[in-house]
């Protein structure tokens, strides 16, 4: 199995199904955890020198930190149902409690922070969604936590690709810091399929090949791009849905196309 996929432990007792953290991935910025919590289950942790944003992919929750407090929150039972989520930013130097109200899967997406700012609810009216690409480049944009919106480091994007289509396409990267053409960014894409017993292909390569890596990604799992261009190919039968977490030195989603491929834009 290549060791940019990480897949999803589904007999864990506390819940946690993913845990990436620098460390693990062989990075500096990104840090991303997944659990799947039952009625009543409750998660404490210290954000440290981390800011996090808590992402309800599914279910209720209340969340509490040090000052605030977000009680009942999350609307989608199921991230299929395509409606942007609700989502927590808590600085650094901060506490974070969050309690499931009912089965809950929540995402803890992390990176450097410098509590620059507070806590604050990110409800889904304040998610851009759009429309991107066209005939079997097309997907849906939910964006949770665009460079727009106040963080130290963190971007966050969901990405819904309808069976058969092509997303992150034509491939691009983002690992030169080479402002203001190309940022440098490292980013996991966490993948769920509908029906689940589905996959997508998701290719991560360089120019010079010397990272070259195609693996098919089952529901739950993670891809782990650290360098490189990283399509992803949604097969017949199965609508995939991923949720992006991206950091890096520079916070910016400055991208380079893969010049092989550039043509596409003048279909």
């Amino acid at each position: 199995m290549s060791d940019l996929l990480v897949q999803s432990k589904t007999t864990a007792k506390d819940g946690k199904r993913i845990d990436i953290n620098p460390t693990s991935a062989g990075w500096e910025h990104v840090g991303f955890q997944v659990y799947l919590l039952q009625e009543g289950d409750i998660i404490d942790q210290q954000t440290n020198d981390e800011e996090i944003c808590v992402v309800v992919l599914s279910g209720r929750v209340s969340v509490n930190t040090t000052q605030e407090k977000f009680e009942n929150i999350g609307k989608r039972m199921d991230v299929f149902e395509k409606i942007p989520p609700y989502s927590v930013y808590v600085p650094s130097k901060d506490d974070i409690k969050v309690e499931a109200l009912t089965v809950a899967e929540v995402a803890f997406c992390k990176a450097p922070g410098k509590g620059n700012y507070r806590a604050r609810l990110i409800p889904p009216e304040d998610v851009g969604v759009e429309d991107r690409g066209e005939g079997n480049t097309s997907r849906k944009i939910h964006n949770i936590l665009p460079e727009e919106e106040a963080a130290d480091s963190l971007l966050i994007v969901e990405v819904y690709t309808p069976e058969g289509n092509t997303s992150s396409y034509p491939p691009h990267k983002h690992d030169e810091l080479n402002l203001p053409h190309e940022s440098k960014l490292e980013e996991t894409y966490y993948h769920k399929l509908n029906p689940d017993k589905g996959f997508v292909f998701q290719r991560v390569y360089t120019d010079d090949r010397s990272l070259d890596e195609s693996m098919a990604v089952g529901h739950d799992n993670v891809v782990l791009v650290p360098k490189g261009y990283h399509p992803v190919s949604a097969i017949s039968g199965y609508d995939s849905y991923y949720l992006n977490v991206m950091a890096g030195p520079k916070r910016t989603w400055k991208f380079h196309t893969d010049p092989q491929h550039e043509w596409l834009f003048n279909w």
